[in-house]
């Protein structure tokens, strides 16, 4: 590999091949992870995230939860007893005293401590005797329990799913909204001026290693194109050498992996897949690196996101979605596409797709959730197209190996579609 140092080659090929039936393909379910036991000739991993998590550190305890001290009982006197240990005191201090002073006297210390155990009572009550008030009404009008009001009842996608409360069938138009809308804080331009050493083959090589990872240790797709992302907004603020180069990949994906996986993979573990060629202090000081050069924002748009909610505006199947994903996930090697917006790219891998299928076109329910016209979605269209017409590289199979698996219904096999039958959908 042409990241490690030394003699040390990548230790890509080390890891085997996990290709199992996945269910990814089938039924919109979530990824099963990676068995905790090692690879068969891997060495011996770490089973717990202790590196991550620092749950050696913690103790067990039940947090906003304070014990009640237990009050201790006092045992007290009774008012006659009282009574009667200050009629002893006042008889042996003045016994020339007139009796009839001193039992009024404890006469009114009697009434006193009455008063007193009265008060005491009173603080004693229990809550829920008190009058509960009622909040003031809110000024703002119900909200609907399906869709926002601004959606017309042909272009609703979402009230079918108003019994998935994980779907979020009252928000999602909202949160893709909101997804686009944060796409204009993380627009890139070309970085590769101001890198003097990493090319846009190099990055390439890269790119196609890191889908690699995610192949091996079976991570989400989510996860991938974080990681992408990551390296890159990295390497538009940051110059980085050409040696140092995978230790950010592996580092993204680290990033990227407590991000969106339930259980990451450990630190070791990115370290195992480098060929032990960086240390762990150079991953952990490179982690800071990377979050202070994103100045820890990390919700950066994806284009999968996307996709698969365009896909939905159609309903495509899983093979016509997969194509798309096959496409969208070939870009991300291409340069060219850095400076694309995701939505934007999103669109153009879906209407590839559905050319190559022959099952539709840009309607006007893509265009309303997406936001994007037929002119727009175009160029980027008739660059995807001339980035699968154009001859594969031997380094950079990653991607077509992949989809070339049955699971993923063998996408990487279909022929690539016609720039005439492309340019009658364009126009």
């Amino acid at each position: 590999m042409p990241f490690s140092r030394g003699k040390k080659v990548a230790a890509i090929s080390k890891i085997p091949k996990l290709h199992s039936k996945g269910t990814e393909n089938q039924e919109e379910l979530p990824q099963v992870k990676r068995c905790l036991t090692p690879p068969k000739g891997a060495p011996k991993k770490r089973t717990a995230f202790i590196d991550i998590t620092n749950a050696h550190k913690i103790q067990p305890s039940i947090v906003g939860i304070k014990k009640e001290g237990v009050k201790k009982a006092q045992t007290k006197q009774s008012v006659s007893e009282r009574n009667g240990a200050n009629l002893k005191k006042t008889v042996s201090v003045s016994s020339e005293g007139c009796l009839a002073e001193i039992k009024q006297e404890i006469k009114q210390e009697e009434i006193k401590q009455q008063e007193e155990i009265k008060k005491e009572l009173k603080q004693e009550k229990p809550l829920a005797e008190e009058p509960v008030t009622k909040p003031a009404p809110s000024h703002y009008p119900p909200r609907s329990p399906l869709q926002t009001p601004e959606v017309p009842p042909e272009f609703d996608i979402d009230s079918v799913n108003h019994d998935d409360c994980t779907l979020a069938p009252e928000y999602a138009k909202e949160i893709f909204d909101y997804l686009k809308k944060r796409e204009e804080k993380f627009v890139l331009e070309d970085y590769l001026p101001m890198q003097t050493s990493i090319t846009e083959s190099i990055r390439a090589i890269l790119v196609d290693w890191m889908v690699e990872v995610q192949e091996n240790f079976e991570l989400n797709h989510e996860t991938l194109y974080l990681a992408v992302k990551l390296t890159d907004h990295y390497l538009a603020a940051v110059p980085c050498n050409k040696d140092l180069l995978q230790l950010v990949g592996s580092t993204a994906m680290l990033i990227a992996s407590k991000f969106e996986e339930r259980c990451p993979p450990c630190v070791d573990d990115f370290l195992y897949i480098c060929d032990d060629a960086y240390k762990r202090p150079q991953l952990i000081a490179m982690e800071a690196k990377v979050l202070h050069a994103l100045n820890f924002d990390l919700n950066i748009p994806v284009s999968y996101r996307f996709l698969r909610r365009y896909a939905k505006c159609v309903s495509a199947n899983m093979e016509t979605l997969t194509l798309a994903r096959f496409v969208c996930e070939l870009s991300l090697s291409e340069m060219g596409f850095v400076c694309v917006r995701e939505s934007l790219l999103a669109s153009a891998c879906l209407l590839i797709a559905l050319v190559t299928k022959d099952i539709g076109q840009w309607s006007p329910i893509l265009e309303f959730h997406s936001g994007y016209s037929v002119s727009e979605v175009a160029p980027v269209a008739r660059n995807l197209h001339a980035m699968l017409s154009s001859p594969c590289v031997n380094k950079l199979e990653a991607v077509r190996s992949k989809y070339s698996h049955p699971v993923f219904f063998e996408v990487a096999k279909i022929p690539v579609v016609s720039l005439e039958k492309l340019e009658q959908f364009l126009q």
